[in-house]
């Protein structure tokens, strides 16, 4: 059977092969999305971010189980840091939800951020389809961590949860508005810490700025105890809702395909640029023009691609 008919039948091997597919970009797997792209739309996509040791997979992990027990069907994609050495995932999330593996309401893939400063894979979009295609109800997308250059994850997701801990030392710091203004829902981690209220005021007080007609929550959790992880769905779910709604859900969907749709437009020209040898030397030349001030950098990239079009 071929991979198209096993992926429609729900064959979690077949998605898993697609999705390495995807990540070593082979044709075929993109002209399988191609032809069952009809089938994608119905996934609901939650972002999972934050810094580092916010407790992320945790949070993810009792949040899945709630919904699987509800008999929903859900993907994680976790996306690690990359190896140097294989390009490969290196922290595994998988480890973390290691019972969640059992479960076969669950498909859980790791996959490396391959040096993307956006926090989230290339291949996530690709991997996104194909989970939708699979039949997922719900696609959690946990990416490595968060900065001011990884904010990647809201071209990707419907809602965002931005999980955030006490005792960051400069929680301000660690929250300025350029993140805050990713995150639908916030989620203060490890709230049994002293400092979580504080935390959570701060946000709040940060959150007096939005000028959105929806007010992200700021909830108070304890992941490892499953401690308002009901309330924390409850939020997700209420702003689901208020998307749905107010037809802002098909505002963010078209926005994100834009956003993918310029992505891929820049993936295709760069590849025609550096597929071709003679233009790579043609760039190595330019570079060494433009620091002799022999040539400035706009004129070179105009005469770049000039060359590319009379190709």
């Amino acid at each position: 059977m071929e991979l198209a008919e096993r992926l429609l039948k729900g064959d979690r091997r077949a998605v898993a092969r697609l999705i390495s597919m995807v990540e070593n970009r082979e044709p075929e797997a993109f002209e399988i999305i191609k032809k069952l792209y009809s089938k994608t739309g119905n996934a609901y996509v939650i972002g999972i971010t934050g810094p580092p040791g916010a407790g992320k997979s945790t949070l993810t992990d009792k949040l899945v189980k709630k919904l699987s027990s509800k008999g929903k069907k859900i993907a994680i994609i976790a996306v690690d840091p990359t190896s140097p050495f294989t390009g490969g995932a290196i922290l595994g999330d998988r480890v973390r939800m290691s019972d969640l593996n059992t479960n076969p309401n669950v498909f859980i893939r790791s996959m490396g951020a391959r040096g993307h400063l956006g926090g989230v894979s290339k291949a996530t979009q690709g991997a996104i389809k194909i989970l939708d295609i699979y039949g997922a109800d719900y696609i959690f997308i946990e990416t490595v961590g968060v900065g001011q250059s990884e904010i990647d994850i809201v071209k990707t997701c419907d809602t965002t949860v931005m999980v955030m801990v006490p005792g960051l030392g400069d929680d301000i710091q660690a929250i300025k508005a350029g993140v805050m203004e990713i995150g639908d829902v916030f989620a203060v981690n490890k709230a049994d810490r002293d400092g979580a209220k504080r935390t959570a005021r701060e946000i709040d007080m940060v959150l007096d700025f939005n000028k959105s007609d929806w007010r992200p929550p700021v909830e108070l959790v304890v992941a490892v105890e499953n401690k308002g992880i009901d309330e924390l769905l409850e939020h997700i779910q209420k702003h689901r809702e208020y998307l749905e709604s107010t037809g802002k859900l098909i505002e963010r969907r078209i926005r994100n395909s834009k956003f993918e749709l310029i992505d891929l437009v820049q993936q295709k020209l760069m590849s025609i640029l550096f597929d071709k040898s003679n233009k790579e030397e043609l760039i190595n030349k330019l570079s060494k023009d433009i620091v002799d001030k022999i040539i400035d950098p706009y004129t070179a990239t105009e005469r770049i691609f000039n060359e590319i079009k009379m190709d």
